[in-house]
């Protein structure tokens, strides 16, 4: 692993598997600033519950800033570069968001992400995200980036077959993980939410997660 890592204390990262970290606290400076461009992202693209392509409804529900923005309904998943509820393109990925996902790769040993995509994630309490790979992109090569922000969450991170048991990690407020290289596919989700209060965001969990897509 590339010596970006090293000015990391040692207490504050986690390995998780190879290509992989847990980067405890990483975002706590630039949370403020993260929460006020996620309301400015959601104020222009409301969160929403999207559809499986079975036509179920997501617990969790989602919006997207940035070039292109992940979405699914029974046509399947895939990127788009306009919102399908307004018909205008997502509102531009805000300075704070951008500069969060870069310094977060570089010092899981990713240096040059630059993401197109960052999906925002709204938590209440008893949602959750089933085991899932990333594989929407046309390219692998990028990592992913995931910041928490507010309440603490139960973090499923498990093997490239679905049926490999998943370690559990809690994550917390400005907790970010940083998965790439031979990680890049791995099964994750989030375990059911529970109940709580957290002092910026209130009863609900909030999820930055970027992607390089194309």
């Amino acid at each position: 692993m590339p010596d970006l890592l090293d000015d990391l204390p040692v207490d504050d990262r986690e390995p998780l598997a190879e290509g992989a970290w847990l980067l405890r606290g990483f975002a706590r400076e630039q949370a403020p600033a993260l929460l006020a461009g996620i309301d400015e992202a959601v104020s222009a693209a409301p969160f929403r519950h999207l559809l499986t392509p079975g036509g179920r409804s997501m617990s969790v529900a989602m919006s997207n800033c940035g070039a292109r923005g992940w979405v699914s309904d029974r046509r399947g998943y895939r990127y788009e570069a306009c919102d399908p509820v307004s018909g205008v393109p997502w509102p531009p990925m805000p300075t704070a968001l951008r500069a969060v996902a870069r310094e977060a790769a570089q010092a899981a040993g990713y240096p040059g992400f630059e993401p197109d995509a960052c999906l925002i994630n709204q938590y209440l309490p008893g949602a959750r995200m089933a085991l899932h790979q990333d594989r929407d992109e046309t390219d692998f090569a990028a990592p992913i980036v995931s910041v928490s922000l507010g309440l603490p969450a139960i973090f499923l991170f498990g093997g490239l077959a679905r049926a490999d048991k998943p370690q559990r990690r809690r994550l917390v407020h400005a907790d970010v993980v940083v998965w790439g290289g031979a990680s890049r596919l791995v099964f994750h989700g989030v375990a059911p939410l529970a109940r709580g209060e957290h002092p910026l965001t209130g009863p609900q969990r909030l999820n930055l997660t970027f992607r390089k897509t194309r």
